[in-house]
């Protein structure tokens, strides 16, 4: 999916995904994520329960 199509099917401007992608958001809104979700039709705790979010994961 394109950061257009994700755009046109979550509502998040395509700025904002773009400001997302290349990790230059400065802080990210619980919103901004949730609206994502929407866009990829996964729920929010279906995206925190990922790997990623492990704590071993998260700590450098």
């Amino acid at each position: 999916m394109t950061q257009y199509e994700l755009s046109m099917k979550s509502g998040v401007p395509q700025s904002t995904l773009s400001t997302v992608m290349h990790c230059t958001f400065d802080s990210m809104k619980l919103r901004i994520v949730y609206e994502v979700c929407e866009g990829f039709e996964i729920s929010i705790t279906e995206f925190f329960h990922s790997p990623l979010f492990a704590r071993e994961n998260l700590i450098d």
